[in-house]
């Protein structure tokens, strides 16, 4: 389901403003509704109002939403070219000035912004000067990120400051940095929502970036003029690169279009003044005769617009064609009082705004008063009453122009709707910028760790290739002695197999290793059963004990020969006298193990 703008997305709107004081309501509702689809789709809610139910049960829920419509994503000194002409440029101009200096950054998400006014004006005036002169209000609809500009930056959140500007007004403290305590009392954090807050006032520098951008036309006109208010008469606005003032520039003009850096323009006074010539006469029987007829020379048929002129009694002089054919007037209307005419109050009042130029002494307008031509097509004109003033400065009368503005109308209007939907594709493909940047920022983080990864598997495994390359050696050692021991038991197991007498070999904890045919003959044990028994555990017919200290010399120093003469008995019950013999065999080091040779005596 595709979520779309009506009752219940307004309803929304309304339940934010009411418990949370965030007024959307001005927001332009194409890119309102997209984010807050957004968020509705990552949590699986198909509608508006099941998204209303859900922020009503789960109040965690504002914060997230909060982010996702309002992209706070900024840096120090953002648009550094803005930058620098705005310190090359404005700030010596600010800094010039006498007495205290006040700036405001509204919009200033989590401080970025504030911090750099404060660092370019800091450099500008010296420390002392910039805490006794500047106060900078820095403002956001979003606590949260007020609350992180107030906590201070981590180091990666400082990388766009410059080494030397980072090292000077930024001090650490545990694992974040925070603006100098000292000129920190300078900055003032605090919540402001532009479209009904009253606005900070005497401001010498207003900073306002890429938040326009997010606000109706109808909006930004109003948060425009609360600024031009705002403003110190010789103050300067700070925009953003996505944001424009083409419909505003009655209140503001540019020092810069390129780098958005505006100045205030003081009220205009657009008041023109219709100068006279006249011939007066000292007759009074003649004075209104002269007069009307210096009225009338004061006319002009060939007037490109319908006109029509009254004299300071209020009657009609005159009326050109066009104002003849428009209105209907016949010859026989000219001289009468024009309160006397339908003119006077159709299509509207005539008779009021005459008598506050005649009162006034200045031209006065009305626009966009429809009214219907003489071939019946409507058509909207502006009506100015303009005073007739003559050499000596008396009244003589009063001229109305009706100018048909209709294509004007039409073509301004049109303008303006071209204007505004380009201002908003570029103020949409500028947001669309801005996120793909943050996610261009976390793919490189990502790809910086993954590379980090990397290196250190490239590592382990070479360290591993090593590993192998010495077990590998090792194992080919091994082997080689494996092969080496199993010749040489072999051939031990050739030789003792072959004698006539029995024969065992022992290694250093008496364990028997070689157990020939001859000693299994004479004890009746067999080889695999005596290979890795204790010699001292075998149950044969030799009497162990006797032996041990023959055993016990053998195993205990160099390599010798020594022999012992015991009686025993054969696996056949038969007594016999038995001659064993122990061999020490060593190795250089000390003695490897023991052979023994067990010999029956004869009678």
């Amino acid at each position: 389901m595709t979520l779309q703008a009506g009752a219940d997305f307004e309803a929304l709107i309304e339940y934010l403003r009411d418990t949370r004081g965030f007024d959307f309501t001005g927001y332009k509702r194409a890119s309102l509704i997209r984010r807050v689809a957004l968020r509705c789709s990552e949590l699986g809610i198909d509608s508006f109002r099941a998204y209303l139910d859900y922020l009503q049960v789960h109040t965690e829920e504002f914060a997230t939403l909060f982010n996702k419509i309002l992209i706070n994503v900024t840096e120090f000194f953002r648009d550094k070219d803005s930058w620098d002409y705005l310190a090359k440029n404005i700030v010596p101009r600010v800094a010039a000035k006498s007495g205290d200096i006040r700036v405001w950054s509204t919009g200033t998400s989590s401080g970025e912004e504030a911090y750099s006014a404060a660092v370019l004006l800091c450099e500008a005036l010296g420390e002392e000067s910039f805490v006794d002169r500047v106060k900078i209000y820095a403002t956001d609809v979003d606590e949260e990120a007020l609350s992180k500009a107030r906590a201070g930056y981590s180091s990666r959140e400082l990388e766009s400051l410059d080494q030397n500007l980072r090292s000077r007004y930024f001090e650490r403290q545990g694992d974040r940095f925070m603006f100098r305590a000292a000129l920190r009392r300078a900055i003032i954090f605090g919540r402001h929502d532009l479209t009904q807050d009253a606005p900070i006032s005497r401001l010498d520098l207003l900073i306002c970036r890429n938040t326009l951008i997010y606000f109706t036309a109808e909006a930004q006109g109003r948060i425009l003029a609360r600024f031009h208010y705002a403003l110190n008469d010789d103050g300067y606005l700070f925009l953003g690169r996505a944001e424009m003032l083409l419909t505003h520039t009655a209140l503001f003009t540019p020092v810069d279009l390129k780098e958005r850096i505006f100045s205030k323009v003081a009220t205009l006074h657009l008041q023109e003044r219709l100068v006279l010539l006249a011939q007066s006469g000292s007759a009074e029987a003649t004075n209104h005769v002269a007069r009307q007829l210096r009225v009338r020379e004061l006319t002009t048929e060939g007037t490109p617009y319908p006109q029509v002129v009254v004299d300071a009694t209020g009657v009609v002089i005159s009326a050109n064609q066009s104002a003849r054919k428009l209105f209907e007037i016949a010859p026989a209307d000219l001289g009468r009082s024009l309160k006397d005419l339908e003119l006077s109050y159709k299509p509207i009042d005539l008779r009021t705004p005459i008598d506050r130029v005649t009162r006034e002494r200045r031209p006065t307008s009305t626009s966009g008063v429809e009214i219907k031509r003489a071939d019946g097509t409507p058509g909207l004109f502006d009506i100015h009453v303009a005073p007739l003033i003559d050499d000596d400065s008396s009244l003589v009368g009063v001229a109305i122009n009706f100018v048909d503005v209709t294509s004007a109308m039409q073509l301004r209007s049109e303008l303006e709707r071209l204007s505004q939907e380009l201002q908003s594709h570029r103020e949409e493909l500028e947001t669309t910028n801005e996120e793909l940047q943050s996610t261009v920022e976390e793919l490189e983080t990502t790809n910086e760790e993954l590379q980090s990864t990397n290196e250190e598997l490239e590592t382990l495994n070479e360290e591993l290739e090593s590993t192998n390359a010495e077990l590998n050696s090792i194992n080919t050692d091994l082997q080689l002695r494996t092969s080496e021991v199993e010749r040489l038991n072999k051939l031990l197991v050739a030789i003792t197999g072959n004698i006539e007498v029995g024969a065992a070999v022992l290694d250093k904890s008496m364990r028997v290793q070689v157990w020939n045919e001859r000693a299994a003959d004479l004890w009746g044990v067999r080889s695999d059963e005596a290979l890795g028994k204790s010699f001292f555990d075998l149950e044969i017919g030799l009497p162990a004990e006797k032996l041990r200290a023959l055993i016990d010399a053998g195993a205990g120093g160099h390599p010798r020969h020594d022999e012992l003469v015991v009686t025993a008995m054969t696996r056949k019950g038969r007594e016999i006298r038995c001659r064993v013999m122990a061999h020490t065999v060593g190795d250089g080091s000390g003695p490897a193990g023991l052979v023994l040779v067990m010999e029956e005596l004869k009678p």
